[in-house]
């Protein structure tokens, strides 16, 4: 396809998002001979969350065998669990080995999109004019809007405050009296990084975290050659992080088998802090796997530390330098850092996506999002959602990743050969489906494990999670039935791949 107008340029599909999923689904495109396709990226560089986050510390908790492409080993890992520098490094390294480079619109924000019946497309706004394409694919990820938390005061305080993802390396914390608001997977990382700077760290925690230690360590040059001549023997090692992720991931369906895992936990605590009163602060009162499972063997030692006190409770108010705990306790910081995560639950780009009604997807969802296989939502015709509702897996998300593109372009794949003109999902499909998903996590450790997670939506529904294996999860999405869909077709004869 060429443009559908003199004015607005016009292509077979648009993605937006430059990060794993979104370069993803770009690779995947030209493997199956689509070329008329164009990558939205707000930024100047790839890198997704990898470009953002660029804390003191910040790393993958998933080993980089797991964490990367099936399709794109790489065999020059530094260590078991890579750190971010490498990670992206790795990403911007496989978009110039796909060529996918002049696919990309660097500085490209889609602000809008919304489906057009009239047009039969989507009609994209960015803050460098307007696109239109057959098919969208939204590949922002979940990890892409800081939450920033509605403290009292909060936006008056007199020193430096800034979100971990939006690190301030121009702030020299050394000698200096820093809170830290939050204890969830970013500020595991960072505070150890920090502590042994700061005059002061005052760690202010809602509620704890399980963590589990971390099996990092360099890889050796031997490993590293054994994996670049011995490709099967870096196959074998990723399959069995898999398997340990997958068998774990089964556990998470019952609190029995958890609490096996809840021991190793609580024995990390015992080794890290001697103090039994803070001990008791970290040690959280919900079966582990109820909140996301993080791991660190630096957390526990750094909060020992004489210089780091832990607050068991929320940062209630802010005044001038003054910070009050809900239990009124005062304490006196010259720096902030929100430790505070993303919008998880509701992807950020829901509120930027309208239907073919003009709403836009958060409209419809009012706090608990639903699709269909956690790709597709109802009245968005040839639109395709990347980390959608309750498609979340405990491993890594290079799983959803592959699964999901392996389904959409299946799809896209079928509708340009088939001369289809629009894909939906059947509401009343839609509805069972997500009925059967719900039932399903009733029982599991996410919805009974006696925590308040970001698992769980404003409404109390867990519209996050995949309740069953990954192997069902890959076995679902690979590939895409026609006959659970509505389907539009055009009229003519059937079409090639462009």
């Amino acid at each position: 396809m060429g443009t559908q107008s003199k004015t607005v340029p016009f292509h077979r599909v648009i993605v937006i998002g430059g990060g794993f999923a979104g370069l993803g689904a770009a690779i995947k495109l030209k493997q199956a001979g689509i070329q008329d396709f164009i990558l939205l990226e707000k930024a100047n560089e790839l890198g997704g969350v990898w470009r953002e986050n660029t804390y003191p510390g910040c790393a993958c908790d998933v080993p980089s065998a797991l964490y990367s492409y099936s399709f794109e080993p790489n065999p020059a890992w530094s260590r078991v669990f890579a750190g971010q520098a490498e990670i992206k490094q790795y990403l911007q390294n496989t978009a110039q080995k796909y060529q996918i480079l002049p696919h990309v619109r660097f500085q490209h924000e889609a602000l809008a999109a919304t489906w057009s019946d009239a047009k039969q497309c989507w009609i994209i706004k960015t803050n460098q004019g307007e696109l239109h394409s057959q098919f969208a694919i939204m590949a922002c990820g979940p990890m892409h809007e800081p939450v920033i938390p509605n403290i009292q005061g909060l936006k008056d305080f007199k020193g430096e405050i800034f979100h971990s993802s939006r690190w301030r390396h121009d702030v020299d914390l050394t000698g200096k009296r820093v809170a830290v608001i939050g204890t969830g997977a970013s500020a595991i990382q960072f505070v150890p990084q920090i502590q042994p700077l700061v005059k002061q760290l005052t760690v202010f925690q809602r509620t704890p975290h399980w963590i589990l230690p971390k099996s990092d360590m360099p890889l050796p040059s031997a490993v590293q050659t054994l994996f670049k001549y011995v490709p099967v023997t870096q196959s074998v090692m990723r399959g069995s992080v898999y398997g340990i992720f997958e068998t774990l991931n089964g556990g998470l369906q019952s609190n029995a088998a958890m609490r096996q895992v809840q021991r190793i936990a609580e024995f990390h605590i015992k080794q890290g802090i001697k103090d039994s009163k803070l001990r008791a602060k970290v040690t959280p009162n919900y079966v582990i796997g109820c909140k996301r499972i993080l791991q660190s063997n630096e957390w526990y030692p750094a909060l020992a530390q004489d210089n780091v006190n832990v607050v068991a409770g929320a940062l209630s108010e802010v005044k001038g330098k003054q910070l009050t705990a809900s239990d009124g306790t005062t304490f006196e910081a010259d720096v902030i850092i929100l430790g505070t995560g993303f919008e998880v639950a509701e992807p950020p780009i829901a509120q930027r996506v309208y239907n073919r009604y003009g709403q836009s997807m958060s409209d419809v969802w009012q706090g608990s999002p639903e699709g269909y296989m956690g790709t597709m939502v109802a009245d968005c015709p040839n639109g395709f959602l990347m980390f959608g509702p309750n498609i979340a897996v405990s491993s890594s998300a290079f799983i959803i990743i592959e699964a999901q593109l392996t389904y959409i372009v299946d799809a896209l794949k079928q509708a340009i050969q088939k001369n289809i003109k629009s894909i939906e999902p059947d509401p009343v499909r839609m509805a069972e489906f997500n009925q059967r998903v719900q039932e399903a996590l009733q029982t599991t450790v996410w919805n009974k494990g006696g925590c308040q997670s970001y698992f769980i939506d404003r409404n109390g529904r867990n519209s996050t999670v995949w309740p069953w294996t990954t192997f069902k999860l890959r076995q679902q999405l690979s590939y895409f039935n026609l006959s659970e869909y509505l389907i539009d077709h055009q009229v003519g004869v059937e079409a090639e791949l462009v």
